[in-house]
């Protein structure tokens, strides 16, 4: 039994292949292109059609292991990441070449969301040790003295220490005055958003070295320009959340991207041109599902946006490096050849860190 639309379908054929026979070749050329279009243009979109070779490599991948924010020393040599296994989290210290493991730097909670590099050689965290809020800092080799650097009044989830010794740091202020019950637990937890606690607004402060503040815009996912001069962070407005830009002291606020997805957690490229960072949206004209996370890049003047990865995951928080490659974090499936070629056994569920090239056109 032929339906509705079968036979709709045939007769259609039927006076095409009718039109042929009695058109000349030219006029059959061009409806044969006319029919091959409309037939492309109303078949459904697949997964590999919108997904072309990333050529991604799998740098991480320690047995029962989870590793992610990967965040890349100066000098280009290595990475800092969080590894978490069997429900206990520690930052380690990796070379950026393999990946591999060189020592643990702490399991301080307040670090997973705080932890940043100050130089090739120091690293820089948030910590409540010693009873109160401060910034501390701590060799990249985990030796020596863990000494503070300042004390912090309120509640912070982020920060960059400034050479001048000032701070750019995001403070929460909770929306119904008191912070909720049970974000103090989410504050100190491992996330893949990272960029919003429910009862919260954050917004970006500026601390001199003697404690004065200022504040700058509401927004989160702070990062500094290699040149000190500027932030890219990201705020939201309405249900959607963009990337803005805006000078150390406050000044010059501008708006760098503006669709209806959620765009956070960017990066700098090392000579500053491009900024990397993660999104739900879509290719023009292409509806995917809110939680497809992927890696764009943008250039600093808002233009040449740039898809980098296509895989059905969690792709996110995103480091340039001076080697032309982008370091990211994904719970992508890990295939059995690559789990035996990193000589990994047990489960590999979960995240790790991968890397991709940059784009050609990407100076």
């Amino acid at each position: 039994m032929i339906s509705t639309g079968g036979s709709t379908v045939i007769r259609f054929a039927l006076t095409v292949m009718a039109t042929l026979a009695l058109s000349s070749t030219a006029y059959s050329d061009d409806l044969l292109d006319w029919l091959q279009q409309e037939v492309m243009e109303k078949k459904p979109a697949t997964e590999s059609s919108l997904s072309p070779s990333e050529n991604a490599s799998l740098l991480t991948l320690e047995s029962g292991e989870t590793e992610m924010y990967p965040r890349i020393s100066p000098n280009g040599k290595h990475l800092l990441v969080i590894s978490g296994k069997r429900n206990k989290s520690v930052v380690t210290r990796r070379l950026l070449e393999n990946g591999d493991p060189l020592n643990v730097l702490t399991d301080d909670k307040r670090a997973f969301h705080s932890m940043n590099w100050q130089g090739p050689e120091h690293t820089t965290f948030l910590s409540d040790r010693g009873g109160d809020l401060g910034v501390w800092q701590m060799a990249a080799n985990g030796k020596g003295a863990v000494r503070r650097l300042s004390r912090l009044t309120g509640e912070f989830i982020e920060l960059i220490v400034l050479e001048s010794g000032g701070l750019i740091g995001v403070r929460l202020l909770p929306t119904s005055g008191l912070m909720r019950s049970g974000n103090e637990k989410k504050i100190n937890t491992l996330d893949f958003k990272n960029w919003k606690i429910a009862g919260n607004e954050t917004r970006l402060l500026y601390i001199g070295k003697n404690g004065e503040e200022s504040s700058l815009t509401a927004g989160v996912n702070p990062s500094l320009s290699p040149d000190g001069k500027s932030i890219v962070f990201s705020m939201q407005t309405g249900h959607s959340w963009h990337l803005f830009m805006v000078d150390v002291d406050g000044s010059n606020l501008i708006q760098l991207t503006n669709s209806n997805s959620i765009d956070v957690q960017p990066t700098w490229s090392p000579n500053g041109k491009w900024i990397a960072f993660t999104s739900n949206r879509g290719e023009a004209g292409i509806k995917i599902k809110k939680e497809n996370w992927d890696v764009w890049m943008i250039r600093r003047d808002g233009q040449h946006l740039t898809r980098l990865t296509f895989d059905a995951a969690h792709d996110g928080a995103p480091a340039i490096g001076s080697n032309g490659r982008v370091y990211y974090h994904s719970d992508r499936k890990v295939d059995r050849a690559t789990k035996k070629g990193l000589h990994a056994s047990g489960g590999t569920s979960g995240f790790h860190v991968w890397s991709i090239p940059l784009p050609a056109r990407v100076e």
